[in-house]
């Protein structure tokens, strides 16, 4: 039974929904977006990540029409945004603050937009049954808002948000007040409510695991610019810089030389004294260039025996444990003060450790499971 890949980006001949190009803004002499290019699908779920001032929520306010480009156009549904008024914009935002009126019930607040447009009344009604249910709060309809929790709270504003229908929705940090069990809750309930309604989300976010929860795809944004842009499994597995690497995810970062060994292989000489590290991976740049090896925690084996040929090695002594719960993490220090952090899952219960302080120990990866950097 094949399962249908969603890769409408691949596809030469999907039509996005959202264009932007040669985006620019600039505010004062502080550049905010400089020169973005990005394609946006219908029905995906697309996570724009970057520390905070990066630029992520200047590109959805020009998409919901609070600020205006400097330079460059934003397309929807392939019409120019330029010339159209926020309100008559077909996008819906929901912001961090949520933003519901205190005053009304939970279903006035769902309806707002459509009495604006002035729905039919029964059409409005359905409507907003239909939102009540699929947010699972048919029966706080009658409450006000101060009266829910604060999950219950973001519901209504998602609920209020989707009840136009909108073919774009803009979310802003919108779990950003939300404890961590129930964020995790709700990004599960986000990702089946977008699926559902077949609608395009959009996400600013600062925070990585959320990122790669629930997206489809993922724009890495840092000072204004977008540094990568791909599947949340290409980005954590295939970075393609230093600063995407250690944005996503715990990472090991080997500064050295690359040499190239052959075509397919390649040599890190990374200390004194110490054996080159194998890369199973050409190098792209000229011979003894600098590069980086960002190595993942979890890919590292922790070991008091030495270990087998064909394996990348080091040796070092334990300078601290990190207990998790779940994992275990290991710094272990390089005799040229290098530390590299090694994870193993604890799958039994730590009556004593393997592995303590002090401990003289031997790291060992594969050859295929870094990736060799040259920015």
């Amino acid at each position: 039974m094949s399962h249908n890949v969603f890769a409408p980006w691949d596809d030469p001949n999907a039509v996005p929904l959202v264009e932007i190009r040669g985006l620019l803004k600039r505010f004062g002499d502080f550049v905010a977006l400089d020169h973005i290019d990005l394609n946006v699908y219908p029905r995906e779920f697309f996570a724009l990540l970057g520390p905070s001032g990066c630029g992520k929520t200047t590109i959805m306010r020009m998409l919901a029409g609070f600020e205006t480009p400097t330079a460059g156009t934003v397309k929807l549904e392939g019409q120019d945004l330029a010339e159209i008024p926020p309100y008559s914009r077909n996008v819906n935002m929901m912001f961090q603050s949520y933003a519901l009126f205190p005053h009304i019930s939970v279903a006035d607040n769902i309806a707002f937009g459509l009495k604006q447009d002035k729905r039919p009344k029964d059409e409005i009604a359905a409507r907003v049954e239909e939102m009540l249910s699929l947010v699972q709060l048919g029966k706080f309809a009658h409450r006000k808002p101060h009266q829910l929790s604060g999950g219950q709270r973001q519901r209504v504003a998602l609920a209020r948000a989707l009840a136009k229908k909108p073919p774009l929705l803009l979310l802003d940090e919108p779990l950003g007040a939300l404890d961590k069990k129930l964020r995790q809750e709700t990004q599960f309930e986000l990702m089946d409510i977008q699926e559902k309604l077949g609608l395009t989300f959009m996400i600013v976010t600062h925070d990585q695991e959320e990122a790669m929860t629930v997206a489809s795809r993922i724009a890495v944004m840092n000072e204004g610019k977008i540094v990568q842009v791909a599947t949340p499994n290409t980005i954590y597995e295939h970075p393609n810089s230093v600063y995407v690497a250690g944005f996503l995810g715990e990472v090991n970062l080997i500064a050295g030389k690359a040499h190239r060994l052959d075509d397919h292989h390649t040599e890190l000489h990374w200390a004194e004294g110490e054996p080159p590290l194998r890369i199973d991976h050409p190098l792209e740049g000229t011979d003894g260039v600098d590069a980086t090896l960002a190595l993942r925690p979890e890919k590292v084996s922790i070991s008091h025996e030495e270990p087998q040929a064909g394996l990348c090695r080091v040796q070092g002594t334990i300078n601290d444990i990190a207990y998790t719960g779940n994992l275990s993490i290991y710094f272990v220090k390089l005799s040229n003060g290098v530390i590299i952090k090694a994870q193993e899952a604890n799958s039994r219960r730590l009556e004593h450790r393997n592995y303590t302080w002090e401990d003289t120990v031997w790291l060992s990866w594969r050859p295929t499971a870094g990736s060799l950097l040259l920015q």
